[in-house]
């Protein structure tokens, strides 16, 4: 909690990283021990080495945000909750590197731009979606209709072991499986 009222207080990530890029040594260190407690508290990865031409909205905060050191991201983008904006970094990969984000980008929460991409200005990355391509100026990209797919019954028992055998829970109790043919199924895969 401290370090997000220090956050605040500093003026919120894009002032902070500006008075870490224009101090000197000692204030450096400063700066970044208030970041390396921001990330912790927040859950979030988002170093002062990368390249940033703007500041960047968090409408959400910095809950679950990674952004890679060698991305590049342009001027006025936003970029919504558990995002992850990171680097391929397996030699010989086909997109390794990090990715770059034009200005004026959108991002939705839980999206991940992922390797050596462009993404051009103006564009919006809906919730969730993987990007590993580029994507050209004023796009949209969105994730396909979810494939949905009818059952008689489905049962959705979260199965665990104790010292009395396998169950799941039920109301907040738990309930020992009797079925022996999910039983025979619990044991052979355990």
């Amino acid at each position: 909690m401290i370090f997000k009222t220090l956050l605040k207080l500093s003026g919120g990530y894009n002032k902070l990283r500006k008075s870490y890029l224009n101090s000197n040594k000692v204030l450096k260190k400063f700066y970044k021990f208030i970041l390396k407690g921001v990330q912790h508290e927040y859950g979030a990865y988002l170093p002062f080495n990368n390249q940033i031409d703007g500041g960047i909205n968090f409408p959400h905060g910095l809950y679950g945000i990674f952004i890679s050191g060698g991305a590049k991201i342009g001027e006025n983008c936003t970029i919504f909750q558990h995002v992850t904006i990171g680097s391929n970094s397996i030699f010989k990969s086909k997109g390794y590197g990090s990715p770059t984000i034009g200005k004026n980008c959108f991002i939705g929460a839980g999206a991940k731009i992922i390797g050596n991409i462009k993404i051009g200005d103006n564009c919006r990355i809906g919730a969730n979606c993987v990007v590993s391509c580029d994507v050209p100026d004023n796009c949209v990209v969105v994730l396909e209709k979810p494939l949905i797919i009818q059952k008689n019954e489905l049962l959705n028992r979260n199965y665990s072991y104790s010292k009395k055998g396998f169950g799941y829970s039920f109301n907040g109790e738990f309930m020992l499986e009797t079925n022996p043919e999910i039983l025979k199924f619990l044991h052979k895969n355990d």
